[in-house]
């Protein structure tokens, strides 16, 4: 495919763990250059973290390589005066710079924001945070955990009987980089037409809220607090989780003719004409009978039978899949969601990792070369900011690692 559109950006990675590397694992998708910067010897905390003891002591923890395909690993100590030279004659050259430090921490380093705009007054330097650089919490550690509790995400997550409860992934890290990636790419937009880099400060908790939409939103606007509900959906009815005869089936009828579509399917016109369920406020009030009679009426078939009959005839429906389940999805299949690569160090290996969704003209954005060990690429960048700062825009060469048969279907 042509050149993918961040191609010929550099992104200076600061990073570790998760909101800030799957922020530019995402900008290494769309084709930007990602120089990894990690602390010599022991790297990104997430080189150990991952269920695989032996993965994690060999600095290659499932939890990085998940997220660093395609980066170059190069080693610096921002506290050593001939790796401060190093790191700012990279500064100059780059397009971006990503660090997710506790607020303050690059600053009292040396590298605050008006003396990062000396070095490079084109840097977009975005700065992630769990409560952004300023206010009375600027200081305080932050998990994905805590973000959860404190966006008030937890509240809403269950039922009234088990809430609080953890979204089952770290969704507000997730979140976090994915803001803090749309954010780059529109300064970098941005910076098209003005020739001058910004700064960015991004907020986990406030970045976790705003994706929190209608939970947030019907409060705001309507003073309607929202309550925990399980698996049914707050704006609609029917719409949740139910029951077919082998197990848990999504509907969302939203729409009245879908509700009316889908009685007709479940051979219970009656319900259409049931004043407790005849429009979509009255349904909502009588939820739970609802979901009686519709459950009795599933009963009748398989989730994978009305998973092929619902939506052929308009009704959003699907099955509740396991994660293992998920992956072997025939849809991700045709899209080339999954891309195999060589697993780094061991080419005798294949590493199956994720893309992102997004097809340019047709085609999946995907890794091509494997994540790096540690320092992969010290050589290459003491090489390239030995040249100065025109041989630092170059990229820095990396051989290319074939794919497999998996990675071209």
């Amino acid at each position: 495919m042509p050149h993918p559109p961040l191609h010929g950006m550099r992104v200076l990675d600061l990073t570790n763990v998760l909101a800030g590397p799957y922020c530019s694992y995402q900008l290494m998708l769309f084709g930007a250059e990602v120089l990894k910067i990690e602390i010599p010897g022991s790297g990104d905390l997430a080189r150990q973290l991952g269920p695989d003891a032996a993965l994690n002591r060999a600095g290659l923890g499932a939890s990085f390589l998940a997220q660093n395909a395609g980066k170059k690993s190069v080693e610096l100590d921002l506290k050593d005066p001939a790796d401060r030279s190093r790191f700012e004659e990279l500064v100059r050259g780059a397009d971006v710079l990503l660090e997710n430090f506790r607020a303050g921490v690059l600053t009292r380093l040396g590298y605050g924001w008006e003396h990062l705009r000396e070095l490079n007054p084109s840097l977009v330097y975005c700065a992630i945070t769990g409560f952004g650089q300023t206010g009375p919490m600027s200081q305080a550690p932050a998990y994905d955990q805590i973000i959860q509790g404190l966006s008030g995400m937890m509240s809403v997550t269950g039922t009234p009987e088990t809430a609080p409860l953890r979204v089952g992934f770290p969704v507000c890290d997730t979140i976090g980089g994915l803001m803090a990636a749309l954010a780059i790419t529109a300064a970098l937009a941005g910076r098209e037409r003005t020739g001058e880099g910004c700064s960015l400060d991004l907020s986990m908790l406030e970045a976790s809220m705003s994706a929190m939409g209608w939970a947030v939103s019907h409060y705001l606007i309507s003073d309607v607090a929202p309550t925990p509900m399980g698996r049914q959906n707050a704006t609609a009815a029917p719409s949740g989780t139910f029951h077919a005869a082998d197990g848990p089936l999504n509907i969302a009828a939203n729409r009245q003719s879908q509700f009316e579509t889908l009685c007709r399917l479940l051979d219970r016109a009656d319900l259409v004409a049931d004043p407790r369920f005849a429009e979509v406020e009255a349904r909502k009030r009588h939820r739970a009978a609802l979901d009686a009679e519709l459950n009795e009426a599933l009963g009748a078939r398989t989730a994978r039978e009305w998973e092929q009959i619902l939506p052929a005839a308009g009704v959003p429906a699907a099955r509740v899949l396991s994660v293992e389940q998920a992956v072997q999805s025939p849809q991700l299949r045709h899209r080339g969601f999954f891309t195999d690569v060589a697993f780094p160090g061991d080419p005798t290996r294949t590493l199956r990792l994720t893309g992102n969704g997004v097809l340019v003209n047709g085609e999946p954005l995907r890794p091509v070369d494997p994540p790096p060990k540690l320092g992969a690429h010290n050589a290459q960048i003491a090489e390239l900011v030995a040249g100065g700062t025109g041989a630092s825009r170059r990229p820095v060469p990396v051989p290319a690692v074939p794919t497999s048969e998996e990675t071209a279907r």
